[in-house]
């Protein structure tokens, strides 16, 4: 099995300094970026160009040594790939053709699944062979309710209101639902860690819009399923949960049965994780995106904080969500190099 610093860390060795890499460390805030992105129609085009995706995957790498690199894609290539018909608009996000009745769910099939998803993996394969041996390849997946989210309502929302209502309307054809997408997920996992990727991650975005007994229906459940179902086919292949907004049902999440680490965003406290979640699990945050786009003293400062309260445990350093657009490139390499020389306070 493939080591490395984020690797050996998910599996439980404890570095003096923690490893380092950011969700959406590949896109439009580096200028290499934004030259590939000029060159390609569409966003999915995009997606599905191996070679712009390995160039644009690598970027950050060779940038700032970063030590774990996730291969450059989308969550929404599953929905795609089932056949509903998925587009994304310039300035406004990504759209779908919205599902609005369960005969819908007709129309969708995983057998479609591999050939669409093959340029996925066909960057795996070219980017997994162009990094360096202790630098991490990672894979990953929206979850199921997430996608269900994008999938009936058509994009994003304020309000998930349309999810919602077919959730708590209509529970048995939205079980129907997420049970397809559990299935389509263990299989692009499991495509992509055959592939090449040496961890993945599963993103839970909307998973914080739920009340408790449905988060764990339609997100915790989901989820334990799909890492399990990994897990048999791979054992040693960690896996990442992002279950986003949640707050202190987090601790629902801290399942070393079925992730090897937990991703916090920034509504979760250092000081609580420390005490409530590392001892069960290696923990992976939170710094706000936006105080990486501040930058300078405010950004070390925070940043030290973190790592102070976190870095003595099982502990990657992230952001608590994705790198934002208006990211000055210097502030990420003046956070990896506040990560790379920290050292624990005498106090």
């Amino acid at each position: 099995m493939r080591q490395g610093k984020f690797l050996e860390t998910l599996g439980g060795t404890r570095f003096a300094t923690p490893p380092i890499w950011l969700m959406r460390q590949a896109g439009r805030y580096l200028p290499e970026y934004r030259a590939v992105r000029a060159t390609t129609r569409s966003f999915l085009d995009f997606c599905y160009t191996p070679d712009k995706a390995v160039e644009v995957t690598l970027q950050p790498i060779r940038r700032f040594g970063l030590d774990a690199a996730i291969i450059f894609s989308d969550i929404l290539v599953v929905p795609d790939a089932l056949g509903q018909k998925v587009w994304f608009e310039e300035g406004e996000g990504p759209k779908l053709e919205a599902l609005t009745d369960p005969v819908q769910f007709g129309q969708l099939s995983r057998a479609r699944l591999p050939d669409r998803l093959a340029p996925v993996y066909d960057a795996i394969r070219l980017t997994r062979a162009a990094l360096p041996d202790d630098t991490a390849l990672l894979g990953f997946a929206g979850a199921p309710f997430t996608l269900a989210c994008y999938m009936i309502e058509g994009g994003s929302s304020r309000d998930f209101a349309k999810v919602k209502g077919w959730a708590y309307a209509h529970p048995e054809s939205f079980a129907l639902l997420i049970d397809l997408l559990v299935e389509a997920v263990v299989d692009h996992l499991t495509n992509q860690i055959e592939a090449g990727a040496d961890a993945v991650q599963l993103f839970d975005s909307w998973a914080g819009v739920l009340p408790e007994e449905q988060l764990f229906s339609w997100s915790l459940d989901p989820l334990v399923r799909i890492a399990h179902a990994v897990r048999s086919r791979h054992p040693r292949t960690p896996i990442i949960a992002f279950p986003r907004a949640v707050g202190p049902a987090a601790l629902m999440y801290r399942r070393p049965d079925a992730f090897a680490a937990l991703s916090l965003d920034t509504g979760i406290g250092a000081h609580w994780a420390a005490r409530e979640l590392q001892p069960h699990i290696c923990v992976q945050g939170n710094l706000d995106p936006l105080m990486l786009v501040a930058g300078g003293a405010a950004m070390e400062r925070e940043a030290t904080r973190i790592l102070d309260k976190l870095a003595h445990g099982s502990f990657v350093f992230n952001l608590g969500h994705g790198v934002v657009p208006q990211t000055p490139p210097d502030h990420v390499a003046h956070l990896v190099d506040i990560v790379r020389n920290w050292k624990p306070s005498l106090s």
